[in-house]
């Protein structure tokens, strides 16, 4: 396979084509901190997290590094103010849902001591940043597709199949921390519901 050469951060890095930023940097020892990318599953680029600026010939713009392609001469930054600002604002947005694991590390790295984008009066974290892990894991290496997101905007989550939820009860993969974090998810096949209607 032919590969490319970029540079990542000052540093010139080969790659294989096909490859995507975040592989090369991780093969190159260069952090990019991710949320919704895991290793055992097709990118998704969710999350935005693993956001990094890319520059080719006079034009630079924002990618996400799990889903963007290598190039040769590409230039890539990891690590900028404006790269940061979108990382912040990130956090604070999921940290109030589930402020537990590797989201409480990352916002003290990004110096998020308190959310401006708080949950609402009386409700509580639900300990799921819809990152899709669980989801994904399910359909692409299970190949069960027992859960799926259901709802839109602010009344989306993660829910059961009918019909599909005892193999869940079985399985449960998703369940590990390698997967999500959070660990909360519908606990058993028979409380499977559409999610109600939160109130404004």
């Amino acid at each position: 396979m032919n590969t490319v050469t970029l540079e990542i951060d000052g540093k010139a890095v080969k790659a294989e084509e096909g490859m995507t930023v975040l592989q090369a940097a991780k093969n190159a020892g260069i952090s990019i901190p991710t949320l919704c990318y895991h290793e055992e599953l097709e990118p998704y680029g969710a999350c935005r997290f693993c956001m990094v600026e890319v520059t080719k010939g006079r034009r630079t713009k924002l990618v996400a590094s799990c889903c963007y392609p290598v190039e040769d001469a590409l230039v890539v930054r990891t690590d900028s103010e404006r790269i940061n600002k979108i990382r912040k604002v990130i956090i604070e947005l999921v940290l109030p849902l589930a402020p537990v694991g590797t989201l409480v590390g990352l916002a003290k790295k990004y110096g998020v001591k308190e959310s401006r984008f708080p949950l609402d009066k009386g409700e509580e974290p639900s300990y799921c940043i819809l990152c899709g892990r669980c989801v994904r894991y399910c359909a692409e290496i299970k190949k069960l597709n027992a859960i799926g997101f259901v709802g839109r905007g602010v009344d989306r989550t993660v829910a059961l199949v009918p019909g599909i939820g005892d193999e869940c009860v079985a399985c449960r993969e998703c369940y590990k921390p390698s997967i999500c974090e959070g660990g909360k998810f519908v606990p058993y096949a028979e409380e499977f519901a559409f999610p109600p209607h939160r109130s404004r």
